[in-house]
């Protein structure tokens, strides 16, 4: 490092700020046992700018029984410019606030003729980023290298489109480092072909990252996990035959089959209530949600010890989860037909 220092100040201007602290509103904090990623200063500004600093907080960023649509019976907002510049601010938030990422991305697509509902929706996010204004992103330094992803799909999420939502996140070890919610682009006529889609998806993300690692010349100490907890998904993976009713799904098909055959991942089951990517394709009710936010590896640097935060034991890793998971019975596709 200090050669490179070197080769760089004889040809630049340049400054050694010494290690990484703050950079574009990320706040980096490294402790003995890992680094900590968090945006607490961008999220306390964000609270202050628009007026919920002290606002009730809210223990999930969206009410599980909402849904949000186009054209509702709530008048359209005299100044949508304040909407569209308070959405833009949440989408730079999920750089480490994962947990808003199924709420922004709901309210990202009403840029265009947003509502008095859409703007309620969005001031709920912010009462839940009042109760967790400085919770980030937590990069163990003992973490093993071994990628683990969990693939889900919420079927006909869409009120107007019927489209469904695809969601994803993968761990290096117990290090989330890959996450993602996306409408799918095309409409699907079952549950089973949501789930493959969503599958095919996580598999090409799968596939950059292993790409990734290569080039970082890390070696993974053993093959990469890929959950799902469709049995249906997992029979089409597993199944060379493809049937009438399948015949539309052939190139993720193949995707899917020969990037398991080529030894990328092992796909296995998953109970629904181990499923972490959940949280990224619906609104959950707090229970849940809670159950799922405290596998995902992120800690709140300001929270007393008692409450789970970094220099207590928190919640249960991510480890103890997928040696759980590993006794669970994977799916037998010998006979699939």
């Amino acid at each position: 490092m200090a050669q490179i220092k070197s080769i760089l100040r004889s040809n630049f201007r340049i400054k050694d700020l010494g290690p990484l602290k703050y950079f574009l509103s990320l706040e980096v904090n490294q402790y003995d046992e890992g680094i900590c990623v968090s945006q607490r200063k961008y999220c306390l500004e964000l609270l202050t700018d628009s007026g919920m600093l002290g606002c009730k907080p809210s223990s999930t960023p969206m009410d599980s029984s909402m849904r949000l649509r186009q054209n509702d019976s709530s008048y359209f907002l005299d100044d949508p410019l304040s909407y569209r510049s308070l959405v833009g601010r949440l989408i730079y938030l999920t750089t480490t606030c994962l947990d808003i990422v199924y709420a922004t991305q709901q309210l990202s697509q009403f840029m265009a003729h947003p509502t008095k509902s859409h703007l309620g929706a969005t001031r709920r996010v912010l009462r839940y980023l009042k109760s967790c204004p400085s919770k980030g992103l937590f990069f163990k330094r003992d973490s093993h290298t071994h990628l683990i992803g969990f693939s889900d799909a919420d079927w006909a999420t869409c009120v107007d489109t019927r489209r469904s939502i695809t969601g994803y996140c993968f761990f290096l070890g117990n290090s989330l480092i890959s996450w993602k919610t996306k409408k799918q682009n095309t409409v699907s006529r079952s549950s089973s072909e949501v789930e493959y889609r969503a599958l095919a998806t996580s598999t090409c993300e799968l596939q950059w990252l292993s790409y990734l690692l290569d080039d970082l010349k890390i070696t993974c100490t053993k093959s990469a996990v890929l959950y799902c907890d469709n049995q249906s998904a997992l029979y089409i993976a597993a199944n060379p035959v493809f049937l009438e009713r399948t015949k539309h799904l052939e190139i993720d098909c193949h995707l899917v089959r020969e990037k398991s055959q080529a030894g990328l991942m092992r796909l296995l089951p998953i109970p629904s209530c181990h499923q972490l990517a959940d949280m990224f394709t619906k609104a959950l009710p707090p229970r849940s949600f809670t159950s799922n936010v405290s596998k995902l590896e992120l800690v709140d640097l300001y929270t007393p010890p008692t409450c789970g935060g970094l220099t207590e034991n928190g919640p249960k890793p991510l480890e103890e989860t997928h040696d759980n998971l590993a006794r669970i019975n994977p799916v037998d596709t010998s006979n699939c037909k």
